[in-house]
């Protein structure tokens, strides 16, 4: 049988919705879309930039729990509200996968939250 884990952040969202922050399906880690909430607080900054790097962190920590790092990220997708927020976010993203270079996909929609100004999910395998 292949090995089925979920891993929590300790997000409040995971509870209240009924979700895990990633789940490893064998070599598989599925990393949920991710936003800029620092879980142990439960804040978020204005700044897209600074939300895009605490998304990044919380990927890191998923992850980093699922025996993986960014350099196993085969796909991410990218989802903002305002499309002019992307932008300002790429050094920060080509700092994580610039060398590693995921298939990419960014979308423009609404999000659960109006403070939430991007939120990134991943999928990974583990070596």
């Amino acid at each position: 049988m292949t090995e089925r884990r979920a891993i929590l952040s300790g997000s409040t969202f995971e509870e209240q919705i009924g979700y895990a922050r990633a789940v490893v399906d064998g070599d598989r880690v599925h990393v949920s879309g991710t936003t800029g909430f620092d879980y142990a607080t439960m804040t978020i900054s204005d700044d897209v930039v600074a939300q895009a790097e605490q998304c990044l962190r919380n990927i890191g920590a998923a992850l980093e729990a699922a025996g993986c790092t960014f350099a196993d990220v085969v796909r991410v997708r990218y989802m903002l509200p305002d499309r002019a927020d992307f932008e300002p976010c790429w050094p920060v993203l080509r700092e994580c996968f610039g060398e590693v270079r995921p298939a990419a996909t960014m979308l423009m929609c609404g999000l659960s939250d109006p403070r939430m100004k991007i939120e990134i999910e991943v999928y990974a395998r583990r070596g």
